[in-house]
């Protein structure tokens, strides 16, 4: 582990600090505390010198294997240059789980994808701030999307083409969460859905695809290629934090019911 090694917490990460109890030792919690995406190993082996240089980096790992933590380089120079995989390997939707998504996308605006839900709600600790990277081409409505999040308690970076897009995930800290929009100008988003998956770290970022058709090969699409869930244009604003609150399992005061939820192996 290099010195001038940056970490930053990841969604478990967070969660880890969030949570009302833990199974990390205390100087596991107190170096996860130090962790920001901005201090390098050196530095915060300085701010825990109450423990042994070795000790820290030793801690650090034990962090890194268990996925609490990850190196805030990044690779993404080739990512549209990589092949996307030509079919998704996971299991088939039944069919009355993509019927009843694309009724229920067509009269709310958005489904989530019960599957990938993270287990149990995330509680935010104060002061804590999401971050959301917004996939969208038409400036007016990343702006409006941008205000709408901010004024939800997210921090919002906004990406329309592919350079774009790369500078976005190469801008520390990685985003909790994308809405990517399937059309794009120079860019497929169901492509870059598949690239991402097809990467280590952005691979376990999730995404909501944002579209303006809610059809059953748009749907089926996007459930193959692994969404998170899906909303449609034009939404609501309220259509559009409730999807990204119940996508990230942040608590939702209990307004939230399954029938929003894609629940893939009903019968």
């Amino acid at each position: 582990m290099d010195a001038d090694n940056v970490y930053f917490l990841t969604y478990l990460g967070k969660n880890e600090l969030a949570a009302a109890g833990t199974s990390l030792s205390r100087p596991e919690l107190e170096l996860l505390v130090l962790i920001d995406g901005k201090a390098s190993v050196s530095q915060v082996q300085a701010s825990a010198a109450h423990l042994a240089p070795g000790a820290v980096i030793e801690v650090l790992d034990k962090l890194l294997r268990s996925e609490h933590i990850a190196l805030q380089e990044l690779n993404v120079s080739d990512f549209f240059g990589a092949s996307a995989p030509s079919e998704w390997k996971g299991e088939m939707p039944s069919d009355s789980a993509i019927a009843r998504g694309v009724s229920t996308l067509r009269q709310d605006g958005y489904i989530v994808r019960i599957a990938r839900r993270p287990p149990g709600e995330l509680k935010l600790a104060q002061g804590q701030k999401l971050q959301v990277m917004v996939v969208e081409d038409d400036e007016h409505l990343a702006e409006n999307m941008r205000t709408v999040l901010t004024h939800a308690g997210f921090v919002v970076r906004i990406a329309a083409n592919r350079d774009q897009i790369v500078a976005a995930f190469r801008q520390p800290p990685l985003p909790d969460l994308v809405l990517l929009d399937v059309m794009l100008p120079d860019a497929d988003g169901f492509d870059v859905l598949a690239k991402m998956n097809q990467h280590p770290m952005l691979g376990k970022i999730p995404v909501i695809m944002v579209t303006g058709t809610a059809t059953r090969e748009a749907v089926l699409k996007g459930l193959l290629g692994g969404a998170n869930g899906y909303i449609t244009k034009p939404f609501e604003i309220d259509v559009l934090v409730k999807a990204v609150r119940t996508v990230l399992g942040i608590e939702t005061g209990g307004q939230e019911t399954g029938q929003n939820f894609l629940w893939e192996h009903e019968e």
